[in-house]
């Protein structure tokens, strides 16, 4: 699990909570089930079963793989249609390409993430590139979508391409921990990411033994999800391990420890952590629509039914008839 890492975690600025921050409690601990999308590429789905006000405006999260992929296995998803919300895709190991009817488009890999405001609405695909189907390979990664408040919604489409080597790297103060800052502020240090809903969105990895106690804004809720793993969660270490997410209550801090002891192919506790301003307004979600109405949700429909949404471009060798 390279994503962007330094070899000595100690040169890096360092972050603590105050000694006077109420420690966020944990409310609940859920276990992500597994499923497929797109093609087919296997998926945790992180947030399944979480009452969406402990989520908003979190909407929902993919643990892509981790998969070793034979050659000619590699997947993706097929051109589809997006409105309301953005999409976060962050990939930890593997390659993927993007490309949008809005003109957006690349490569991303190790560490890197793409940044899609789909707003109004726009058609996307997501697949390996050829070399990749071709040779197999390791894929691993997360996408998050994180919805945008009703006054943003029909705003024009954008893209962000992310590289690793942006993301702001911090520490704690004995070097136990990496913390890979994507989008969001952290103890007054910025992310790369441009966000139109207030997030902070970090991918830490905690040595053995390590614990890691951050400053966290007292506006934004608090999840924790496992990418890989075991440790411990809350100041009443409540155990999780891979595959889980932790929920967290009302505070100033919250709380992650990594066990002394990790699986021999996990050697390091892997923890996305989450935190967002709460939208607070209705939501209607169905499909690759997330609007505030049902009347909203039907008029995205027949806007994508009558082309509105856009069309596929031919281009970075992508097309629909070759998928």
């Amino acid at each position: 699990m390279p994503a962007v890492t330094v070899e000595n975690p100690l040169t890096l600025p360092r972050v603590v909570a105050s000694t006077e921050a109420v420690a966020r409690p944990v409310l609940a601990v859920s276990t992500a089930p597994s499923g497929f999308e797109g093609e087919g590429f296997p998926v945790r789905r992180a947030f399944a079963g979480i009452n969406y006000r402990h989520l908003d405006p979190f909407i929902m999260m993919d643990q892509m793989g981790e998969v070793e992929y034979a050659p000619g296995e590699p997947k993706g998803t097929p051109w589809h249609p997006h409105r309301g919300f953005e999409t976060v895709t962050y990939i930890i190991d593997g390659i993927f390409d993007h490309q949008d009817s809005n003109g957006g488009g690349g490569t991303i890999t190790n560490g890197d993430t793409q940044w899609m405001t789909a707003g109004s609405g726009l058609l996307h695909i997501e697949a390996p590139p050829e070399s990749l189907v071709v040779s197999g390979g390791l894929f691993h990664g997360l996408q998050l979508w994180v919805n945008l408040p009703a006054k943003d919604k029909m705003m024009a489409p954008r893209y962000q391409d992310i590289r690793g080597g942006h993301v702001q790297l911090l520490t704690t103060p004995d070097g136990g921990a990496l913390l890979r800052v994507i989008a969001g502020e952290l103890d007054g240090h910025q992310g790369p990411g441009i966000t139109h809903t207030p997030i902070t969105m970090i991918h830490a990895t905690v040595a053995p033994g390590a614990e890691l106690t951050l400053p966290w804004r007292e506006d934004f809720n608090g999840l924790a999800y496992v990418l890989a793993g075991r440790g411990s969660v809350g100041a009443e270490r409540r155990p999780v391990h891979t595959g889980q997410t932790a929920v967290f209550g009302t505070g100033s801090s919250l709380t992650v420890r990594a066990d002394e002891q990790q699986d021999s192919n996990t050697p390091d506790l892997e923890v996305v952590l989450l935190g967002g301003q709460p939208i607070r307004e209705p939501m209607a979600h169905y499909g690759p629509f997330v609007m505030n109405t049902r009347e909203e949700l039907q008029q995205a429909f027949e806007d994508f039914q009558k082309g509105r949404l856009g069309t596929i471009p031919a281009v970075h060798g992508m097309t629909e008839g070759g998928l």
